[in-house]
């Protein structure tokens, strides 16, 4: 099942919903679900029709009449509370995908960004409080992480807001944590399918922002895997990171394109040189955990086991400059293809 899968998650007969699941990351999640689990029900919550009409083409395309029949499309938008509250009746599980996630359109849109990103995020929560959901895990972003940007921002008020959350279930009991990662190897967006577009057009250059830049890398598969492996250990609070590599921009320029030619365009507002996942701050309140680190919340009121893991040095930072893993070209190249040969495998069952 690949990296940063669980060992004994068990959602079979769960009712799961997954806000922006028509989206890179809810789309894979959902397919994931479906090949592992016999959940009793599957619900895709976005806002965009055709983007649901399409999925449904796709899904029917892939899966048996079976897995079909536990599917549900809901069409909604995260800042109508209202809405949100139907369609989390009678939910366990609620992973919250959905925001606004580009950095130049936040720069230049804020009250938007605010609106899905913040205000969204609290309407889930009131949501599943009032529907007594389970569990809730929400999608965060390395850009959380001492934010220069407005989608960062908006982003570390979302990860405030869902941790807090905590402390208000009361005898609900529902329970929410975060998880907070880097650049999704092929996602849309991102900087490799941007090169692929410009290849395939036979550029005689590549744009670099800037040859210092680092990015942290995660494939997709391992980002679904890394949500589902937190939903399995979550007590309630707690952000869960990955360990996972850093690359240059520049190495993965010269591993896409041997030979061509970069460009240095500079940074675009908003962006940063390098990433960071945790800061010295935060790094008082975190836990080793082997694969992966959690920051615990710093206030708690709830009931709450705390996680058992060894404790980071006082001016530990986790950056993409200063990380201890490295991926080059070589490496980088097999991420792609074993994203390559997943998708062969999905044709050939198809």
């Amino acid at each position: 099942m690949g990296r940063f899968a669980p060992t004994k998650l068990d959602l079979d007969g769960k009712v799961i919903l997954v806000t922006g699941g028509t989206d890179s990351f809810g789309r894979r999640f959902i397919e994931t679900v479906l090949e592992r689990y016999a959940p009793r029900k599957l619900i895709v919550y976005s806002r965009d029709e055709l983007k649901q009409s399409e999925m449904q083409i796709d899904m029917s395309e892939r899966f048996s009449p079976e897995k079909l029949k536990l599917m549900r499309f809901f069409l909604g938008d995260v800042r109508d509370r209202e809405r949100l509250s139907l369609a989390f009746r009678g939910v366990d599980i609620v992973i919250h995908a959905a925001a606004l996630k580009q950095v130049p359109a936040a720069e230049y849109n804020p009250s938007e960004c605010i609106h899905t990103n913040i205000m969204g995020a609290e309407n889930v929560v009131r949501a599943c409080l009032a529907n007594r959901v389970q569990q809730v895990v929400a999608l965060s972003t390395d850009k959380a992480c001492n934010p220069i940007n407005l989608y960062g921002a908006t982003k570390l008020a979302s990860d405030k807001t869902f941790v807090a959350a905590n402390n208000l279930s009361g005898d609900i009991g529902t329970r929410f944590s975060v998880v907070r990662y880097g650049n999704v190897v092929g996602s849309r967006g991102s900087v490799i399918p941007f090169f692929q577009r410009l290849l395939q057009r036979d550029v005689q250059e590549l744009p670099i922002t800037d040859v210092r830049m680092t990015r942290f890398l995660i494939t997709l598969n391992e980002g679904v895997n890394f949500v589902l492996s937190s939903l399995e250990g979550m007590h309630g609070g707690e952000i869960f990171v990955p360990k996972i590599p850093s690359m240059k921009i520049t190495d993965i320029a010269a591993a896409m394109a041997p030979g061509v030619a970069t460009k240095v365009v500079g940074i675009r507002p908003g962006e940063k040189l390098h990433e960071m996942m945790i800061s010295a701050d935060d790094a008082r309140n975190t836990v080793d955990l082997g694969d992966r680190y959690a920051i615990e919340p710093a206030f708690v009121e709830y009931t709450r086991a705390p996680l058992v893991g060894g404790r980071l040095a006082e001016e530990f930072s986790y950056a993409s400059d200063t990380n201890d893993t490295w991926l080059d070209g070589a490496g980088l190249m097999h991420m792609l293809g074993e994203g390559a040969a997943r998708e062969r495998r999905r044709r050939a069952d198809d």
